[in-house]
């Protein structure tokens, strides 16, 4: 069993997935277009907007597409475990481009360097990491 996202846009679902890949975070494997791939468009407006699209990563995998009579996205979050502080806060600084931080990455009361944001396409993402302190070296000097 494998759980894995749906993201529903309303019609900006390829332009999301190529930020993601320019971000880092893998890349689409299977895209289907409505009214292309021999699937009907519901309207002209949906005609080539992505009927489904699978996105693959290391460590990363979900599915998307537009829907014109999506809701926005809000309830949940993608949660990113990662290994780094370098490579998280890369990510983190990606994925924020043109979208809210809501959480400043940073070090936590739980001792993990963690952060939240909503990018410019409504998704929220949680990078979390749980790096060991380097003895004797204050968190906050550690990255």
């Amino acid at each position: 069993m494998l759980l894995s996202n749906y993201l529903f846009f309303t019609d900006t679902c390829e332009e999301a997935l190529r930020f993601y890949e320019a971000c880092g975070l893998g890349r689409v494997v299977e895209m289907l277009r409505y009214g292309v791939d021999g699937l009907p468009a519901r309207n002209a407006a949906m005609h080539g907007k992505v009927m489904h699209a699978k996105f693959e990563g290391e460590g990363v995998a979900f599915h998307a597409s537009d829907n014109d009579d999506a809701e926005p996205m809000r309830g949940s979050a993608h949660h990113l475990a990662m290994d780094d502080r370098a490579s998280t806060t890369r990510l983190f600084n990606a994925l924020s481009a043109g979208g809210q931080v809501t959480t400043a990455l940073g070090i936590q009361p739980w001792g993990d360097y963690y952060g939240k944001l909503t990018d410019r396409f409504g998704v929220q993402w949680m990078l979390n990491c749980h790096e060991p302190v380097q003895q004797g070296i204050p968190p906050e000097q550690a990255a």
